[in-house]
């Protein structure tokens, strides 16, 4: 009799061991798991918040100067992120070729935060030809398209 019970013992003490391990690793997984979670939910807020227009007149000769080779057109920050003037934090396509080759200002004053309402001027140097453009603009997962004629 003392042999079954040794045995139903043992057995018992194997499956709390083994049911602790699992429990272990089960609680690190869905901390991992959350973690990843809540970092991901804070880069879609910051997405959601951000939204710019570029509030240029597309019909406008101001547009491209063709003796500096530049492309000028104002951005607003119509949504509730802070953002930075900077290139880093905008790319941009002309005519479907990424431009690296540009300038963000600040307007009027050039301070380095973009609040919502404020506007920025975006120089690019690129040597267009006479025709349609396409201007593609992202900040932050935001899209603007804009099309003009030079």
């Amino acid at each position: 009799m003392a042999s079954v019970s040794v045995s139903h013992l043992i057995l018992f003490i194997a499956s709390m061991a083994i049911a602790a391990s699992v429990a272990g690793v089960f609680t690190s997984s869905i901390g991992e798991l959350s973690n990843a979670v809540s970092e991901q939910g804070v880069d879609v807020s910051s997405d959601v918040r951000t939204d710019v227009e570029i509030i240029s007149d597309s019909g406008s000769d101001s547009i491209y100067d063709s003796g500096d080779e530049t492309i000028t057109i104002h951005v607003k920050n119509t949504g509730s992120e802070t953002l930075a003037p900077v290139p880093g934090q905008v790319d941009l396509f002309v005519d479907g070729v990424f431009a690296s080759d540009y300038t963000v200002t600040l307007e009027p004053d050039g301070g380095n935060i973009w609040r919502p309402g404020e506007v920025v001027r975006i120089d690019i140097n690129d040597n267009l030809s006479s025709g349609d453009h396409r201007l593609k603009l992202i900040v932050n997962g935001d899209e603007e398209v804009f099309e003009f004629n030079t």
